[in-house]
């Protein structure tokens, strides 16, 4: 029976292959005339037909390319879908979430014997070519199962980097050529003998196009209709496994097609849709009242068009854009980017992120609310980052931008831009942005961990030269640069307390130029800070007030580390990622390093808590905003001409970063309004709001208490400078730890031009660092003379430069009865000529009458 079938067909065909020339078809009639009884038969292949030598005889089923999708967690454990990624948008699912319908209508109208053939279905690939040559018929030759393999074979291909082997693989796998579809038939019939029927259907309904980006039935669904594989009615059964035979003339989503589109209820579709529906009901797969309903159901698709990439994130786009850059970098994901980013769009991870919807939310509110994505005449850009203490974790990110990384929406307007202000040029970031004098924390990390104290004084006086600073790692340096305090504040002596408090300029230089600048670089690198660009930090003394340009969640990183007791952990993104079948895919960890010592970090959270609740604090604005309360700590910045605004702080839990920058040029922030108030506050406006959330949130601790050594300067004794030249005084001074000021002259016996007094005087001692004030002598004052012991006679000759005024003294001794006792001011002492000296004389005290 079966050789007269292929007698017949090959000598319907034998006209017609001689006149187009066709010897390969004919080779692949011969194939599909054996093949079923090898398949049937369960024969070798290798064994009995020498066509199927060296071809292999089992196609491995590897995963398919599927989207990705990153997620964040509500409060109540709910997911979020931020965004997908997808080379091909698949949803892989199980047999039993595919409706009966779909099964039955992908079986009647692709391959109606395909429960009984052995992977090549002989009448069909026969009658198919018959059909194709002849120019009529409306189903292909090759069965489901050879659909599915040259699908699998077109995925491998898929997954290839290299564009020319890409392509090559292809071309290899789509050939119509006669040794392409032997290996086909070969690999169809090892599919058969490694897995069931159902598998392969639910395999192939999986992977198969739909049109475009959609592949399987799953997406396809959702895609097209807004359902599941499982929810599909009969009629959208029906028009999906439709598309499947010619997915561009079929496909659903082109309703101005002439031929296939709303106009004509899209005829060409609902031509191959009944066709299935006919086949369903030939084959008893559906009654013939179900198939009349479904022939007379219009084709009304639904277009619901997939999140794709981090645009749909809307104000959380630039997290989600940080997140796809660390798949798409960090080596966790695959050894080179090529592969990492293949990984991410083709594997189907679950990304589930760090992001705390209700911190984002609180974020993205008070943005909208105080920054405005454009500003005339001023590229204005604004930042809010948070990121757990002791975690890592990035909780909050988002900046004034709408996002998008099309140049052709960029181009629409300067509200757009794919630059994340928030992270590092090889983060997706900017070049950073100058973080001003919440820099300043740095310095005075390095200034309590060379042993200084809270309390100590610095010479903060303005001046153009401020000499030679230390600087063990590029040699010392000279700079003369003359900055000058935010507020105009003018003390000579700030403490290092009362620098951090009102942030002086001045005050922090003068620490500066006690320290070494290199030790300050190198804390700052402790806490994670790096330049934006990825330069090395900048470290001359213009550094101290924060002139290298650095992201903000830098920033806030090294925030944290301050308030998790000088221990920095490295920012994540990444909470934990499962693939396809729910196992859990390796995530990079953060890791946690002691930046300073805990005794230092308690130093700094003394000091920059009453930066936020001191009264003339530069923080205090955002403190009394926040609520509700907890231990804070925080520091401000303002860079030169109030070009850029920052609020920088910690609690315990949570810290958070927010600034308001000059993207490009310059603008005076002071001098800017925007319709929630001045521009140069906007940072006190909207860090409370995301730390009042984080506060009721996750609480807060109190901060450690700092101990003495780290808040009282050492006490010094004033050494006692009287006699000494002026510059040996200031040499004697400063080496002992002491702010030299010349206080001028003053009236003095000693010779003139030599130190006469110290204020303090000397001997007393004080606080390291403290003023002391030199007074140098003009010799106007003459040395009194010892008159003690003198008669008053003698006395007045002695004193006769000097006016005289006596009183009387009573004594017991009679011997010193007329002579001088005491005198004041006393002997040695300066005097001018014709001042008063007062003697005392001795005089017998009377003898008390004895009572009676």
């Amino acid at each position: 029976m079966g050789e007269t079938l292929v007698r017949r067909n090959v000598g319907v065909l034998g006209g017609f292959l001689g006149f187009v020339g066709m010897s390969a078809v004919a080779g692949v009639l011969v194939a599909a005339a054996v093949t079923p009884a090898l398949a049937l038969s369960g024969m070798a292949a290798t064994n009995t037909i020498n066509v199927f030598e060296n071809l292999p005889d089992y196609l491995k089923i590897d995963q398919l390319s599927q989207k990705s999708n990153i997620y964040a967690t509500r409060s109540d454990g709910s997911e979020a879908l931020l965004a997908s990624f997808y080379d091909q948008n698949r949803v892989e699912v199980g047999s039993d979430a595919i409706n009966q319908f779909v099964k039955d209508a992908a079986t009647s109208g692709e391959d109606p014997r395909f429960y009984d053939h052995g992977g090549v279905d002989l009448q069909g690939t026969v009658g198919g070519l018959v059909s194709t040559l002849a120019g009529g018929g409306t189903r292909g030759g090759s069965s489901i199962t050879q659909q599915y393999v040259k699908n699998v074979l077109v995925q491998k291909c898929e997954v290839l980097t290299d564009a020319q082997k890409k392509s090559d693989c292809y071309d290899a796998a789509t050939a119509t050529t006669p040794d392409r579809k032997l290996k086909e038939m070969r690999l169809a019939i090892g599919v058969e003998k490694k897995y069931a029927k159902d598998d392969i259907l639910r395999s192939y309904l999986n992977i198969t196009g739909f049109g475009g980006t959609v592949y399987g039935i799953e997406s396809a669904a959702e895609y097209y209709f807004g359902a599941t594989a499982l929810t599909l009615t009969l009629p959208q059964a029906a028009s999906l496994v439709a598309i499947v035979n010619n997915p561009v003339k079929f496909q659903l989503d082109q309703p101005d097609s002439a031929t296939n589109g709303a106009a004509n209820g899209y005829a060409a579709n609902k031509d191959r849709r009944d066709y299935i529906l006919d086949e369903m009901l030939k084959y008893g797969k559906i009654n013939q009242a179900d198939h009349d309903a479904a022939i007379a159901a219009p084709i009304e698709p639904s277009i619901h068009e997939p999140s794709t990439g981090c645009q749909t994130a809307a104000g959380s786009a630039y997290f989600c854009d940080l997140v796809v850059n660390i798949l798409q970098t960090n080596t966790t994901f695959g050894a080179d980017e090529a592969t990492r980013l293949a990984n991410f769009r083709r594997g189907g991870y679950n990304v589930y992120t760090t992001l705390d919807l209700d911190l984002q939310n609180a974020a993205e509110t008070t943005m909208k609310a105080n920054v405005p994505d454009t500003y005339p005449g001023w590229d204005v850009g604004g930042v809010i980052v948070s990121v757990g203490v002791g975690t890592g974790k990035v909780l909050a990110m988002t900046q004034n931008k709408d996002y998008s990384q099309d140049p052709a929406v960029q181009a629409t307007g300067a509200n757009y831009t794919g630059i994340n202000y928030n992270t590092n040029v090889d983060q997706g970031g900017s070049h950073g942005f100058q973080p001003g004098s919440t820099y300043k924390v740095f310095t005075l990390a390095e200034w309590l961990t060379e042993g200084h104290s809270l309390n100590e004084r610095v010479d903060s006086r303005r001046k153009s030269d401020w000499g030679v600073f230390r600087d063990s790692c590029l040699g010392n340096q000279s700079f003369v640069f003359n900055p000058k305090n935010d507020s105009g504040e003018a003390g000579a002596n700030y403490s290092a307390l009362e620098s951090t408090i009102g942030s002086i300029n001045t005050g922090y230089i003068g620490m500066a130029k006690k320290l070494d600048l290199c030790g300050i670089r190198k804390t700052a690198e402790a806490f994670g800070v790096t330049r934006a660009d990825g330069d090395p930090l900048q470290e001359g003394a213009s550094a101290v007030l924060g002139t290298n340009e650095v992201a903000p969640l830098s920033m806030a990183v090294a925030f944290a580390g301050i308030a998790n007791k000088g221990t920095t952990c490295s920012p994540i993104v990444i909470d934990h990622i499962t693939g396809t079948d729910g196992a859990a895919i390796p995530v990079p960890a953060s890791t946690c390093t002691q930046s300073v010592d805990p005794a230092v970090a308690a130093g700094m959270t003394t000091a920059m808590q009453q930066v936020m609740t001191s009264g003339n604090g530069t923080a205090h604005a955002s403190y009394v905003s926040t609520s509700p309360k907890v231990s804070m700590i925080g520091k401000t910045g303002t860079t030169d001409g109030n070009k850029d605004t920052w609020m920088s702080g910690a609690s315990t839990k949570v810290a958070t970063v927010v600034g308001v920058m000059s993207v490009t040029g310059d603008r005076d922030q002071r001098t800017t309004r925007f319709d929630s108030g001045r521009a140069a506050d906007a940072r006190h406006r909207m860090w409370p709001v995301v730390m009042s959330v984080a506060n009721a949130k996750y609480g807060g601790d109190a901060f450690p208490v700092a101990s003495g050594a780290i808040v009282n300067a050492v006490q010094v004794p004033i050494p006692d400078l009287r006699g000494k030249s002026i510059a040996e005084a200031q040499t004697t001074l400063e080496a002992a730890g002491f702010l030299f000021i010349n206080g001028g002259i003053t009236d003095s016996e000693l010779p003139a031009g030599v130190v006469a007094k110290t204020d303090p005087a000397g001997g007393t001692s004080t606080n390291r660092g403290s003023t002391v004030t030199v007074y140098t002598s003009n010799a106007a004052l003459i040395v009194v003379p010892d008159v003690a012991g003198k008669s008053e006679a003698e006395a007045r000759t002695t004193l006769g430069k000097f006016a005289i005024a006596t009183t009387d003294g009573d004594i017991t001794d009679p011997k010193q009865v007329g002579k001088v006792i005491s005198m004041s001011p006393a002997a040695g002492a300066g005097a001018k000529p014709g001042d008063t000296i007062t003697i005392v004389i001795g005089k017998l005290a009377a003898t008390p009458k004895a009572g009676g």
